[in-house]
């Protein structure tokens, strides 16, 4: 394995894309403990990383702000190039972070690129997470393409990038790993003296989703609610801006919309204060999205529901917690939108039942609510309990 002095990490994605890079960045100052660490990441998701152990420096771009400009764009690369990174892993295979891994400097460039700029890459890597159109038609250049979900954990992919391109032989996976600010931790302490009763257990709600095909259906989400809250739970909302009119929907189909123990945190709190607040919750009730990776980096136990996204890639990385799947022929589409109609139409979310999801709330939280802010992480155990509601296993 090749010593390296100055290392730069890119992973310019989203929410849950960035916290599944977390565990490269230990594993590499696992393996090169003198070495100057760099993450390059996106402005707005700064909160996820700046406090990140394993980092000397956080590099962020402004990649829908101020650096959304060609000229600016051609600056920010002239301010990677300046630092003098010996080696770059780009973990995302889109046009910025390839361009920017491209262009970079760096006498070894590996990871994932578009073809283009895959000629100035030292080693290109697929990545076996996400999903593949393989062609079909006449040379392999035309529709119809066949759909290949994906087939491996986004973190075991990145890690393999790892070990296959830059000789990593020691792997330190310690899962996904967020630290937060204590200012972020005073407010949520703040917060939550303000919103809920003393002792009170509470459950995360995270219904939104960044596509239709992975959202469970609302009223199903106000169901589970109301048995929360029959029985004493508090129940907080979270998610971010967009989701606001989504989770006003949910509570409006609620028995007991007005019942003191549903908190609405939606679009109100930052990053650093959306990972302390699920810190103290009892268990997460949520969608696939990006702040049920940012619960599991809090260690809080999860129930997920997967429609479109594959189970393989992008499960969550936590052994405690529980993805509830639906065995319809066409999971995992890997679709923004459902192609079908009528009663098959969402046919993956809609054929979960409330009745099953809750059977596996009850069972975490009989397990883990009394450790609630406080629940071990077992190093290693990160492989969830993947249920299909046909089987029950």
């Amino acid at each position: 394995m090749k010593n390296y002095n100055n290392i730069l990490v890119i992973n310019l994605m989203h929410i849950g894309d960035l916290m599944l890079a977390t565990p490269v960045l230990r594993t590499l100052r696992a393996n090169f403990p003198q070495a100057n660490i760099t993450l390059l990441a996106d402005k707005k998701l700064g909160d996820l990383v700046v406090h990140n152990q394993w980092l000397d420096e956080c590099l962020l771009i402004d990649k829908k702000g101020a650096d959304n400009r060609l000229m600016a764009f051609i600056k920010f690369i002239f301010k990677v190039r300046r630092k003098k990174y010996d080696l770059v892993i780009n973990l995302h295979r889109n046009e910025r972070a390839s361009a920017l891994a491209a262009f970079s400097g760096a006498r070894t460039i590996v990871g994932y690129s578009k073809p283009i700029f895959s000629l100035f890459f030292t080693k290109v890597m697929q990545n076996p997470s996400v999903a593949h159109h393989i062609g079909r038609g006449l040379f392999h250049m035309f529709p119809p393409f066949k759909y290949v979900p994906g087939w491996k954990h986004q973190v075991h992919a990145h890690l393999e990038v790892l070990q296959k391109t830059v000789g990593v032989e020691k792997i330190d996976d310690g899962g996904l790993e967020m630290w937060i600010d204590q200012k972020d931790t005073n407010r949520a302490e703040e917060i939550w003296r303000e919103s809920f009763p003393a002792e009170t257990k509470v459950v995360a709600f995270n219904i939104g989703a960044s596509w239709l095909t992975k959202r469970w259906l609302d009223c199903n989400f106000a169901q589970c609610a109301d048995e929360l809250l029959a029985k004493g739970y508090g129940v907080a909302f979270f998610g971010g801006p967009m989701d606001t009119e989504i989770v006003e929907k949910c509570i409006s189909l609620m028995k007991y919309k007005n019942s003191e123990l549903i908190k609405i945190f939606t679009g109100k709190l930052s990053l650093g204060e959306l990972g302390a607040m699920l810190k103290k919750c009892a268990l997460m009730l949520t969608t696939d999205s990006g702040p049920m990776h940012v619960g599991v980096s809090q260690n809080v136990p999860v129930v997920t529901m997967f429609g479109a996204s594959p189970v393989p890639g992008f499960y969550p990385y936590d052994a405690k917690s529980v993805l509830i799947k639906a065995p319809e022929k066409c999971h995992p589409c890997g679709m923004h939108q459902c192609p079908w109609e009528g009663d098959r139409n969402l046919a993956c979310m809609k054929n979960i039942p409330v009745a099953t999801v809750m059977k596996y709330v009850w069972e975490l939280l009989a397990k883990y609510e009394d450790m609630a802010g406080n629940v071990p992480r077992e190093y290693g155990a990160y492989e969830c309990r993947v249920v299909d509601v046909a089987t029950g296993e």
